[in-house]
């Protein structure tokens, strides 16, 4: 233990949001210092890592659907999980360098926030990968725990405490109490299948294909899960499916609520059943407590109206929900020596 500390002077503690769309990288004592995109460019049929190592994150998400033949822009995470092990290795030793610093003797240990409902073989991908990275050690957390600790919850007292994280790739929801959670459930539904609801939307409706920078700008600038606002229009550009040729479209905010409705109805479903597993007295809990809204999705509008009319409870969208999850990691790093009994590591198996 004393040598750990000791290490710790030659090196940094960071937390990481290993999120599907983004990843946000905070640092003891310092707070959130990286937010960059899940992203990283390759040369085509190799895992080679173009720039020197350095493609990952902004300069790789501008490539996303605009690459030649010769290059790929890789997300290598899907549905919250690793999905190609050796980019996701490249992209966090890439971030784990960016931050540490080429001049640290040693490296960091590291927090990193996990969805709830990943395989054992999933979490030891994450640990496998960020101790080839660089990582001196490697902890996981849960992702609802870490928002709810980010979101300012009191997740440690014994009341109930209910988050719902919508991410890029997965939706976690949990009722927390006593500094565990008490029920939860992860889907797979989440940011990106909305996406791509609007993409299919576009296919179907108006015979047009537009890519997922395209269909998340969509998303942002005019999509909403309730009326709750003027009408909004928007141009779109893409592919005409039948001339092939370049074409420029309007749509309305309403065709894409209309859109939205599956993914935004699975979610709600999610919630319900969660809320239908509580306990009593949580489930009464919650009644003055309500629930909150973190991650990407908690910014789409009327989502907290939806949720509200569903459940009958007071909905809040958390301070900057996008950054719940890694405020969270950062404050188990202050904690870490304290808490680092209640977490899986890498050295579990040892």
């Amino acid at each position: 233990m004393f040598l750990d500390k000791l290490l710790g002077w030659f090196g940094v503690d960071m937390g990481i949001d290993l999120g599907t769309c983004n990843t946000l990288v905070c640092v003891r004592g310092e707070g959130i210092v990286l937010n960059e995109p899940s992203v990283v460019a390759v040369k085509r049929g190799t895992n080679q890592v173009l720039n020197n190592g350095n493609a990952v994150g902004w300069s790789a998400k501008e490539m996303l659907g605009k690459t030649p033949g010769s290059i790929s822009a890789i997300r290598p995470l899907k549905d919250g999980v690793i999905s190609d092990f050796e980019i996701t290795e490249a992209m966090l030793s890439y971030f784990i360098r960016k931050v540490n610093g080429r001049s640290r003797v040693f490296g960091p240990r590291v927090v990193i926030a996990v969805p709830s409902g990943i395989t054992a073989v999933e979490k030891r991908a994450v640990l496998d990968s960020a101790v080839r990275a660089g990582a001196r050690r490697v902890f996981l957390v849960e992702e609802p725990m870490a928002a709810g600790i980010g979101a300012g919850l009191p997740i440690v007292e014994p009341t109930a405490s209910m988050i719902v994280d919508i991410g890029g790739g997965t939706t976690e929801v949990a009722i927390m109490s006593l500094a565990d959670v008490a029920t939860c459930e992860s889907m797979r539904v989440a940011g990106d299948d909305m996406d791509e609801a609007i993409i299919n939307h576009m296919k179907k409706n108006y015979n047009l294909t537009v890519g997922e920078q395209t269909s998340e700008r969509i998303k942002i600038e005019i999509g909403s899960a309730a009326e709750v606002e003027e009408p909004r229009t928007m141009d779109v550009r893409g592919r005409d499916n039948i001339s092939g040729l370049p074409r420029k479209t309007t749509v309305t905010s309403e065709e894409i609520r209309e859109a939205l409705e599956e993914p935004i109805s699975a979610i709600i479903d999610t919630v319900t059943r969660t809320l239908e597993r509580a306990e009593p007295e949580l489930a009464a809990d919650l009644i003055d407590n309500g629930i909150t809204l973190a991650g990407g999705g908690a910014l789409l509008r009327g989502i907290d109206v939806v949720l509200s009319n569903a459940t009958g409870l007071d909905v809040r969208i958390a301070d900057e929900p996008i950054t719940c999850v890694a405020r969270g990691t950062s404050i188990y790093l202050e904690n870490l020596e304290e808490w680092k009994s209640t977490m899986e590591s890498d050295m579990d198996d040892l």
